[in-house]
């Protein structure tokens, strides 16, 4: 039997994954990677946290967990795979099945033959198209190269002042490293809100947590201009006219699919610019696979192509078609239903599936609602969770869920990611089976309580109101008769201060004379986390009051400012 070529082009994730893979189930192919950067298989999402100086080793960010770096001697000898790093794929030439490849160093050109060929191109930032764009001190946090040069200001402590252009997952991270070397951060957002995966209300709540920190944080204004001086940047200039003296930007709006050889080769592009590839991870050229950031893949939710650039994907798109290049097409990735997490500070925010927004966007008729609970009992020192949950409103079907807070997140986001790859609905998750003990979690995991709040909805137990509607009925100065069912003590050291009324859930059936005497008045109740508004609304209804609604989340999803 002939021996097989594979060539893949690109060394960060989904190309090394993919030539490992291929590797692995045919020990008789020729496997080669093409890889533009002098550096292999790196770890870029933890670029942020070497520049934050989390660990000051660089070679952790292409270590093996071992600690073995993965060059291109680690390739030969532990894989039998030929690694060409400072090489450049400059056309590929299906006709003839070969890549024109040139060495960075040398200059030297030459074709190199594949039997299969497998894009991992990956992508490229976004930058905007602004006067000044040129100036030295502006960066992106995409390469090697860029955490290098962010890692070396943070060590000399020169730069004091930064801007950090875009509040999404790089922002936000990019944001908290440099914050973490003693500079001054703002960072400015074009949008309404921080982190667009979120709904606003849990989206200001981390906003809210970010400037507590002592971060300017600056949204709904945008870039028109970088300023400079003898070709240093000095500051920048806002929509709005504002100018913001500093010394280095870093611009993370987001990054667009690398297909540009893809597209001068003929392959097929889609709207998004990605990449097309069927479930096997095979272009429109079946000789041709792509995995990463350089291709379009489905939503399994809405079935809609998207571009989904998260680190984990790629390397799951890349195991696929390192599998299918040597093996045929005997394995598929389904697609993605977009789950991610983020770091800020002592506070986590990861969401999967559809948000509120997007879940009206994609045609949905839905049911939210909010739970603030903690994540672990009180005497295991619990730390507050903030989920929003979004399902259909006919089914119950799990279409995605948001967390935020200092509490562990990423569990929760965990078990609602494989809710809604399993296509659950919330019947299927109020009496699910899950491990418990103090250390870990309340005896109604946070998630299951999150069900049963949605259950309450769905069966019009609970008639909630978001804070945000609440918030709007005050500025409007509608007439709301606004019920805290804390204790004194909890009403003194924290409130809203918009008119409420405390009235302790204990005394609540005593009291039921200062209540409106019309059955039908709006009543909104609430406590720190709602459940004894909860309580509160159901005793109400019991006594004729048909209009009581409970502020889901309570005080701590309250994203506004407080009386105290």
């Amino acid at each position: 039997m002939a021996q097989k070529r594979i060539v893949v082009i690109g060394g960060s994730a989904a190309g090394p994954k993919a030539a490992a893979r291929a590797r692995r189930l045919d020990e008789n192919a020729e496997v080669i990677i093409i890889q533009k950067d002098p550096d292999l298989s790196m770890a870029s999402c933890g670029y942020p946290y070497y520049v934050g100086g989390v660990f000051d080793d660089r070679n952790m960010l292409l270590a093996t967990p071992t600690g073995v770096v993965r060059d291109p001697m680690f390739f030969m000898n532990a894989k039998n795979i030929i690694a060409r790093t400072n090489t450049e794929a400059v056309a590929i030439n299906r006709a003839a099945k070969t890549v024109l490849c040139k060495n960075l160093q040398t200059g030297e050109a030459e074709d190199v033959p594949y039997d299969r060929l497998i894009l991992a191109t990956g992508s490229v930032p976004n930058m905007p198209p602004v006067p000044g764009i040129g100036l030295d001190g502006i960066t992106t946090l995409q390469s090697m190269k860029d955490a290098d040069y962010l890692r070396k200001i943070r060590d000399e402590k020169k730069i004091k002042h930064a801007v950090v252009i875009g509040g999404g997952l790089i922002g936000i991270e990019a944001c908290e490293a440099l914050h973490m070397a003693g500079i001054e951060i703002t960072v400015i957002e074009l949008l309404p809100q921080l982190l667009t995966f979120l709904d606003w209300e849990l989206a200001k709540l981390v906003e809210n947590h970010i400037r507590g920190k002592g971060v300017n944080v600056i949204t709904g204004n945008g870039i028109t201009a970088f300023l400079g001086d003898s070709g240093k940047l000095t500051g920048v200039k806002l929509a709005n006219g504002t100018e913001l003296d500093c010394d280095l930007a870093v611009v993370a709006i987001g990054v667009r699919p690398n297909a540009k050889l893809a597209k001068e080769a003929g392959l097929e592009i889609g709207q998004t610019g990605g990449l097309c590839v069927n479930k096997f991870m095979q272009t429109t050229d079946e000789h041709i696979y792509a995995a990463g950031d350089c291709i379009e893949i489905s939503s399994l939710i809405t079935e809609k192509k998207i571009h989904a650039p998260y680190g984990d994907l790629a390397n799951l798109e890349g195991r696929v078609a390192g599998e299918n290049a040597v093996l045929g097409n005997t394995v598929s990735f389904p697609g993605t239903i977009q789950s991610g997490i983020c770091k800020i500070f002592e506070y986590t925010a990861g969401a999967t599936g559809l948000s509120e927004r997007a879940a009206h966007a994609a045609g949905f008729d839905i049911l939210t609602v909010i739970n603030a609970s903690p994540d672990k009992p009180g005497f295991m020192s619990g730390k507050l969770l903030i989920t929003k949950l979004v399902v259909e409103k006919e089914s119950g079907r799990i279409l995605g869920a948001q967390c935020v807070g200092p509490g562990d997140v990423a569990k929760q986001v965990a078990q609602w990611a494989l809710s809604i790859t399993g296509k659950l609905g919330v019947e299927d998750i109020v009496n699910a089976d899950l491990p418990y003990a103090p250390p870990f979690s309340l005896a109604i995991d946070h998630f299951i309580a999150t069900a049963h709040l949605m259950q309450n909805k769905m069966k019009g137990r609970l008639k909630g109101i978001t804070a945000a509607e609440v918030q709007e009925k005050h500025r409007a100065g509608e007439k709301l008769f606004l019920l805290d069912m804390r204790g004194p003590d909890e009403y003194e050291q924290m409130r809203l201060g918009i008119g409420e009324i405390l009235m302790p859930l204990g005394a609540l059936r005593k009291r039921l004379s200062e209540l409106p005497g019309d059955k039908s008045a709006e009543i909104v109740t609430y406590c720190k986390i709602s459940l004894r508004g909860y309580e509160a609304a159901l005793v109400l209804d019991a006594h004729g009051w048909k209009n009581v609604r409970v502020m889901e989340g309570g005080v701590m999803a309250w994203p506004y400012a407080r009386e105290k």
